[in-house]
């Protein structure tokens, strides 16, 4: 299969001052949901902002889209209107009204559709009372209100990439199951040409529309893939007490408890638990992210 990709690069690199992000080989797929997994304070959000513009010192050279350089981006109002961003923080100022929102994102969106956001934010059940209070500040928002109201603008838009950064923390688990879903339309709806890229630490609740992990640690990127082929190269393996300690000798990570053991073997050396009394199940993403993450972080694992 021919891979096309929204964002690609061989090597992008920014020093901060206690902290290095590193990334080698950044490809997003286009046409596909890919989270940015990793612990918290493991680069995700620089590098989100390093891809929306926030921050432009940085090394290395982006192409957006199969053929837009980073520089083009930045130079080009038809190649920032194909691309939006949600991000925490003061994305919308705290004075600014719903009113005021709407009308600044038409004047700096020519695709803005105040029909769609009006939509966006009766179906996100953003005002309890049903309609929309058009002179509410963005300051007397909740954080999973105020992440509403950032996912009614940009769904507003005829964009072809989606930066989504931690989209889903400050929201209830309905709301994360309907993010999940409006993910999945407006990839449908692109007929293969739309993408979104997001960043989670916690992937249990989007795992149902990931299509591409990729997952950090320490400002690299330590494992990326298409979902299905991460669960056939990493098994899920479960034991007895009793092979616990040969068990470890393979597996890549595991863990114990009085009665047997659980852990995570790569497909390649399954070979080497023949004569153990173990099953072998499919992992989920979430734990092939926490193996992956646990066998890379910096935190003591006892």
């Amino acid at each position: 299969m021919t891979t096309s990709y929204a964002i690609e690069r061989e090597k992008i690199t920014k020093k901060l001052k206690s902290f290095t992000l590193d990334v080698e080989n950044l490809k997003v797929p286009e046409g596909f949901a890919t989270a940015l997994i990793g612990e918290n304070g493991a680069g995700k959000t620089t590098l989100l902002n390093i891809l929306a513009g926030i921050r432009l010192d940085y090394k290395g050279d982006i192409t957006y889209l199969g053929k837009y350089s980073d520089k083009e981006k930045e130079n080009t109002g038809d190649v920032k209107n194909r691309i939006g961003y949600t991000g925490p923080g003061k994305y919308y100022l705290p004075q600014w009204t719903v009113k005021d929102i709407e009308e600044i994102s038409r004047l700096m969106f020519e695709d803005f559709s105040v029909e769609e956001f009006h939509r966006y934010c009766n179906e996100l059940a953003i005002f309890a009372h049903g309609g929309i209070d058009m002179k509410k500040a963005n300051s007397s928002f909740s954080d999973g209100m105020k992440m509403k109201l950032m996912l009614a603008g940009v769904m507003a838009r005829k964009t072809d990439l989606l930066l989504l950064d931690e989209p889903a923390s400050p929201l209830d688990p309905l709301m994360r199951d309907k993010l999940c879903q409006m993910i999945g339309e407006y990839i449908h709806d692109g007929n293969g040409k739309r993408s979104v890229f997001f960043s989670t630490h916690n992937i249990s609740d989007m795992e149902n529309i990931t299509d591409y992990a990729i997952i950090m640690e320490n400002g690299k990127i330590v494992e990326q893939g298409f979902v299905e082929d991460l669960k056939e190269k990493y098994i899920l393996i479960k034991g007895d007490v009793a092979d616990t300690e040969a068990a470890k000798k393979v597996l890549y990570t595991i863990t114990t408890n009085p009665y047997g053991f659980e852990g995570i073997c790569l497909a390649e050396n399954l070979d080497k638990l023949a004569g153990l009394n173990v099953t072998k199940e499919i992992p989920s993403l979430y734990q092939i992210s926490v193996a992956v993450m646990k066998n890379n972080t910096s935190i003591v694992m006892r």
